[in-house]
């Protein structure tokens, strides 16, 4: 289940469909939750959360294999989800409950702030050990939104990293117990919503235009 709730000027977007792989569902119905918070008037900024052990699990490699032909249109529908993450009019939060896994873990960096959970869960971008070079948008994305020494290990090594070396790597903003994973994020967004969200979008894009670029672009790059 994908569900949109309002609380004051925060979005809160749950993500609670198990490992929340990013099935052709999943993102029809993440992408149409972005548009009706994109839609909204007022102050507003949003934060995701998973539920349970899982943040994100990152592409649905079943689907995949049953649909091997359709693989530059599904990686265009991921790309177009960090894209619009990148570009939403309004400051957005992960809420980093669990588990942040190769495009999952992507999808904490698309937004403008993390809150990791201590004790449980680790960022890792394991697509070395899978034998899956990265997209030239996923690629863009990380290198965009990391420092260079951590882009560099977290892609070249698959290292996992637990919320206190996230932290110390500069890959999330907070790291905190399971039970102030949530408050937190939403207390981060609520100081932010205030901000004019057509200002956010502007310098936002204007950082990230090489990878929004290259995130719009063809898939693999050609």
């Amino acid at each position: 289940m994908i569900e949109l709730q309002r609380e004051g000027d925060v979005f809160v977007l749950r993500l609670d469909e198990g490992e929340n792989r990013f099935s052709p569902a999943f993102l029809d119905r993440v992408l149409d939750a972005l548009d009706t918070a994109e839609k909204a008037e007022g102050p507003r900024a949003l934060v995701t959360v998973g539920v349970g052990k899982f943040y994100s699990n990152g592409l649905d490699l079943e689907w995949l294999g049953a649909h091997q032909d359709r693989l530059e249109e599904y990686l265009g529908r991921v790309h177009e989800m960090y894209a619009r993450l990148l570009s939403l009019p309004m400051p957005t939060v992960a809420a980093v409950n669990g588990h942040a896994f190769a495009g999952g873990a992507m999808l904490t960096l698309a937004h403008d702030l993390s809150v990791m959970r201590t004790g449980r869960g680790y960022f890792c971008l394991p697509e070395v050990d899978l034998g899956m070079p990265f997209s030239p948008g996923m690629s863009a994305l990380i290198q965009s939104r990391l420092p260079r020494a951590t882009a560099h290990e977290a892609m070249l090594t698959g290292r996992r990293y637990p919320a206190e070396e996230a932290l110390a790597a500069g890959i999330v903003a907070r790291a905190v117990p399971e039970e102030e994973v949530l408050p937190t994020a939403v207390a981060l967004a609520a100081g932010l919503a205030g901000k004019d969200g057509g200002t956010v979008a502007k310098i936002r894009t204007g950082m990230y235009a090489p990878a929004l670029a290259a995130l719009r672009g063809p898939a693999f790059g050609v």
